[in-house]
């Protein structure tokens, strides 16, 4: 046992030897923590199964957790096997000891993430909808609730929106007196579905049924001159004539036939300033010009044509089996064409977003949309168009939809350096946030094309977080870690939706382990990513797996919740789990304080025990 805890020892220098060059590179903040990560895996190399049983037979460290500090790991080990031969111990020097590794993990932490809150030491960090731009109030509430940082993806929306965000989040940090740092992520290379041919100027509105089809609760429309926000949130809004609208009161009832001829009515049940909400009780498709009526004697117009309405956008619907074209040129996409037989004339086509595809892909080779709902395979490569047949999807059709993402697990696209939306965006993002995630980084030119355009802005000192969404991405990880750490600070995101795609789902709790171990070494936080608490968040009620997944996200230094209307909620359950879990379990090493289900007593004498 001494003798492989010398030569993992030695291997471990030899590693780092070879890399001494990168490590020259990387920030002096780092420095110490990109040898620590060279020596795991260094150590990783290395398959220490029986090593490890050998020892803990001894009673000693089996080694499970040296990530942060392996060389002070194994050294350890080693003078206490050479006290019980009588051997010489000879003290070598260590990257990192054991106080420094959490030390280290803690500074760089603080400097991305900020602070730690009271009494948890795992942040929550909370992605913003387009609707919290304009809810400083909710803003506030989720600061208070335990919110520490905030999420603008680039992907969506624009700067109007983006500043609005930020200047909510500002002016909440100083109502509250508590820090929101805030993170803002490039879109990146992300291959997405083109756009779809528009149809009729349409809006369905639906009330919420429950599964027997019976009424829960009505639909909540906004009648309000064009362009005209609603004060509270509702579920569709139609523009009408100003005078028209002045005249409705409370309890009013406005008649109409929808699209298809069927007789539906509108109760007025208030009145706002600038328009009214009604509620609308049966499922209704209102075009541009539905005329509304109102009968009632004080009318002075009793007739009002809903006004211009957006295209509306047919989604293509795919079955096991279809095909479906993808296209290299920006044509508006559309569902198959039958005959009147029910034979297909011309297959569903829809156009991607990066041309590279193309060039990178092979017939046979899997390929993914929407986060994997829909799966086919690669049956035909051309330099325009890909045709491919589904092989997975719902079995009465999945909807396949605009700017939704595609994924090719076994294809290597070449995608380096920065998009030119990417470069656009980021002015914005260096004036207004603390750090950058770069989404989809696949390989460093992509991390050293940032690093270049950070300077360029001026900014080189602004936190870089890396978003670890593909098969590629988790396959470079040591090398894109060495390349971050060259800036300071930074972290990892484990984006676990279009990781589970990519790498299978069977494979994700494997990948999503290795992540945190190789982060851990380089003493890099982890922000742990995707569908926390998703149920609750966005339906009010979590599921069992839900609980247990936010429970263990606790071994992370962030976890991130997504938007949703019940998002107050979810940020008050999460805070509390992590609270309680931190008194169990710090990253890996159970913490064994004591449980009151320990307190045993003798049958017939049990008293009441706190849980």
């Amino acid at each position: 046992m001494i003798e492989q805890l010398e030569k993992l020892h030695q291997d471990a220098l030899d590693l780092e030897t070879k890399f001494a060059p990168a490590i020259k590179q990387v920030h002096p903040s780092f420095r110490k923590s990109a040898r620590n990560l060279l020596h795991y895996l260094s150590l990783r190399q290395h398959d220490i199964r029986q090593l490890q049983e050998d020892l803990a037979q001894l009673g000693l460290s089996s080694l499970g957790r040296a990530e942060g500090h392996v060389l002070a790991s194994l050294q350890a080990v080693h003078d206490l096997l050479c006290n019980l031969l009588e051997c010489t111990i000879i003290k070598k020097q260590l990257a990192v000891t054991y106080n420094e590794s959490s030390e280290l993990l803690a500074k760089h932490t603080n400097e991305l993430l900020g602070p730690a809150p009271k009494k948890r030491g795992t942040r929550i960090m909370v992605t913003f909808s387009t609707d919290l731009a304009y809810d400083h109030e909710l803003v506030k509430r989720m600061l208070l609730a335990g919110m520490d940082c905030a999420r603008i993806n680039c992907a969506h929306d624009d700067e109007k929106v983006w500043e609005a965000m930020v200047e909510s989040i500002r002016k909440a940090e100083q109502e509250t007196g508590r820090s929101c740092k805030i993170i803002m992520d490039l879109m990146g290379p992300k291959l997405r579905t083109g756009p779809l041919k528009p149809g009729p100027a349409l809006l369905a509105i639906r009330p919420i049924q429950n599964e027997l089809g019976q009424l829960v609760s009505p639909a909540k429309v906004w009648l309000a001159p064009p362009d005209t926000p609603s004060e509270v949130p509702v579920d569709a809004t139609l523009p009408l004539d100003e005078t028209w609208l002045a005249q409705l009161q409370q309890g009013d009832r406005l008649r109409f036939k929808d699209t298809r001829g069927r007789k539906r009515t509108f109760t007025v049940i208030q009145r706002k300033e600038k328009g009214v909400i009604a509620h609308l009780f049966k499922t209704s498709y209102i075009g541009t010009g539905t005329e509304l009526t109102i009968k009632k004697a004080s009318a002075l117009e009793r007739t009002a044509q809903v006004g211009q309405l957006p295209a509306s956008v047919a989604p293509i619907i795919l079955r096991k089996d279809d095909l479906l074209v993808l296209n290299r040129e920006q044509i508006p996409g559309e569902p198959a064409l039958y005959d009147a037989e029910g034979h297909i004339v011309k297959p569903a086509h829809i156009a991607c977003t990066l041309p590279e595809v193309f060039s990178h892909t092979k017939t046979g080779q899997p390929i993914l949309f929407d986060d994997g709902k829909i799966e086919g395979v690669i049956m035909e490569v051309s330099e325009e168009a890909l045709l491919i047949k589904i092989t997975q999807a719902k079995e009465s059709g999945s909807r396949l939809l605009y700017d939704k993402g595609i994924n090719l697990p076994e294809s290597k696209l070449k995608l380096e350096g920065l998009t030119q939306q990417d470069r656009n965006n980021l002015p914005f993002v260096v004036k207004h946030a603390d750090a950058v995630n770069l989404s989809f980084v696949n390989n460093t030119q992509m991390i050293e094309a940032l690093h270049e355009e950070l300077k360029r802005l001026k900014a080189p000192k602004m936190g870089i977080m890396l978003k670890i969404e593909t098969k590629e991405g988790f396959r470079n990880l040591p090398h894109l870690l060495l390349t971050v750490m060259k800036n300071h600070p930074a972290g990892v995101m484990i984006a676990r939706g279009d990781l589970a795609v990519e790498c299978g789902w069977e494979r994700l709790a494997e990948v999503q382990e290795e992540i945190l171990w190789l982060c851990e070494a380089a003493h890099i936080p982890v922000v742990w990513a995707t569908q926390v608490l998703e149920s609750l968040s966005k339906k009010g009620r979590p599921s069992r797996a839900e609980i247990t997944d936010a429970a263990m996200s606790q071994r992370a230094d962030c976890v991130m919740l997504n938007k949703g209307p019940f998002v107050l909620r979810a940020i008050e359950l999460l805070d509390n789990i992590l609270k309680r879990m931190q008194e169990h379990q710090h990253k890996k090493t159970s913490m064994l304080r004591m449980l009151h289900v320990s307190e045993m007593e003798l049958p017939g004498t049990e008293g009441k025990k706190q849980v």
